[in-house]
C-alpha cells in the first residue's frame, strides 16, 4: 500500500507543479512579471502591533504532532474570541500557508486566534493530509482526531468562544477540513474549502486520482453520505467554498459536487457576479428556512490551483481574484455579501 500512497503524492506534486507553472505563464490575462501579481493583491492593512506566532506540540500525541498558533496582540483573555483552524495543502507547512493566506493579519484585524496543524513529510512524503483514506474519514482515529484534539487543546489554553470555532483548508487540507467537521460536528460552526473535494468522494488512491480530475462518478450519492454526520449537531454546519475555474489539479466539477452535497432543502439566492484583481468571479449562495446564509460558493474565472487573492510570499497562491481569506472570515463571522 505504501508504494501506491507514494505514487499518489508524486502525482499530486507533479500536478501542483504544473498548476503553478500554468498560473505563471498560461492564465489570461497573465502579468509579465511576478511583481505585477503582487501589485494587484487585495490590500490587507498591516497591524499596528503584531501578535505571537509560536510552535506547540499536541499533548500525548503519537510522533509529537505539532501545530503553530497565532495569538493577536489584542488578545488579553478577558473575553472569548473566535478560533480558526487552518489546514495547509501538499508540500506546504504552517508558515508557508500563513504567509500565502495572510490569515494572521486578518486575525489581528478581527481579534481571532488562528491555529495551523502540521502534516510532516515523515507522515506523507509530500506533506498531504490523507483525506482519501477511510482511516482518516471518521471519528475516533487518524488525522481528524489529531486536528480535533489540537482544536480542543487551544480552546483549553485560551478563552475561545465555542460557538465561533471554524476550520478551513486548501486542496488536500480542504478535503481534510470536511473530514474533520463530519467527524466532530459538535466542535465547528462552519468550514471553508478552497480547491477541495466533496466529503468521502473517494475511498482510496485510484478513486482519489479519478475524482480530482473528473469528480465523483455518482454525485447523487454524496448527499446521503454526508447528511447524517453533517447535521448531527442540530444546527447545520455552514460551508463557504472557493475554486478556480481553470484548476488543472482539482477540476472545478468538484466544487459543484461539494455544494450539491450541502444544499439539500436550502433556498438558492440570486447569483452574484463581479471582478477582483483582474479576474471575474461568480458567487452562488443558499439560505436556510430562517433566511440566514448556509452555503456560499465562489468560482473564479482564470484561476488555477492557487489561493485566490493570496500573497506571493506563500506557495500556490494567485494575487489576482477576490481575497479568499477575507471572504471566508466575512462568512464565518456572519458578515454580509462580499465583493
Amino acid at each position: 500500500m505504501k508504494p501506491i500512497l507514494t505514487l499518489l503524492c508524486i502525482l499530486m506534486s507533479m500536478s501542483i507543479d504544473l498548476a503553478a507553472a500554468n498560473a505563471a505563464t498560461a492564465q489570461t490575462p497573465a502579468p509579465a512579471q511576478p511583481q505585477s501579481h503582487q501589485a494587484q493583491a487585495p490590500a490587507v492593512a498591516s497591524p499596528a502591533r503584531e501578535g505571537s506566532f509560536t510552535w506547540h506540540t499536541l499533548a500525548d500525541s503519537a510522533g509529537g504532532r505539532r501545530y503553530k498558533l497565532y495569538v493577536p496582540a489584542s488578545y488579553d483573555g478577558t473575553r472569548a474570541v473566535p478560533l480558526v483552524v487552518m489546514l495547509h495543502g501538499c508540500t506546504q507547512d504552517p508558515d508557508d500557508f500563513a504567509r500565502g493566506t495572510r490569515m494572521n493579519a486578518l486575525a489581528e484585524e478581527h481579534g481571532f486566534l488562528a491555529v495551523y496543524p502540521e502534516q510532516t513529510a515523515a507522515v506523507q512524503p509530500q506533506k498531504c493530509w490523507t483525506w482519501y483514506d477511510p482511516a482518516h474519514q471518521a471519528r475516533g482515529a487518524g488525522e481528524p482526531e489529531a486536528i480535533a484534539r489540537i482544536t480542543r487543546e487551544v480552546m483549553g489554553s485560551h478563552r475561545v468562544d465555542p460557538a465561533r470555532v471554524f476550520v478551513a483548508g486548501v486542496s488536500a487540507g480542504g478535503a481534510m477540513a470536511l473530514n474533520v467537521v463530519a467527524s466532530y460536528p459538535e466542535l465547528f460552526a462552519a468550514v471553508g474549502v478552497h480547491s477541495g473535494i466533496a466529503y468521502r468522494a473517494a475511498g482510496g488512491v485510484p478513486e482519489a486520482l479519478g475524482v480530482m480530475q473528473h469528480g465523483a462518478p455518482d454525485p447523487a450519492s454524496l448527499g446521503s453520505l454526508a447528511d447524517a454526520v453533517l447535521r448531527a449537531r442540530g444546527t447545520p454546519i455552514r460551508l463557504v467554498a472557493f475554486h478556480g475555474a481553470a484548476d488543472p489539479v482539482v477540476r472545478v466539477v468538484n466544487a459543484g459536487q461539494l455544494v450539491g452535497q450541502w444544499t439539500a432543502g436550502l433556498a438558492a439566492a440570486p447569483e452574484q457576479r463581479g471582478e477582483a484583481g483582474g479576474l471575474a468571479w461568480v458567487r452562488r449562495a443558499w439560505t436556510g428556512s430562517d433566511g440566514r446564509p448556509r452555503v456560499e460558493e465562489t468560482v473564479v474565472e482564470g484561476l488555477g490551483h492557487a489561493w485566490s487573492g493570496g500573497s506571493p510570499e506563500g506557495t500556490y497562491t494567485d494575487a489576482r481574484g477576490p481575497d479568499a481569506s477575507r471572504e471566508m472570515i466575512r462568512f464565518f463571522l456572519g458578515g454580509g455579501p462580499g465583493a
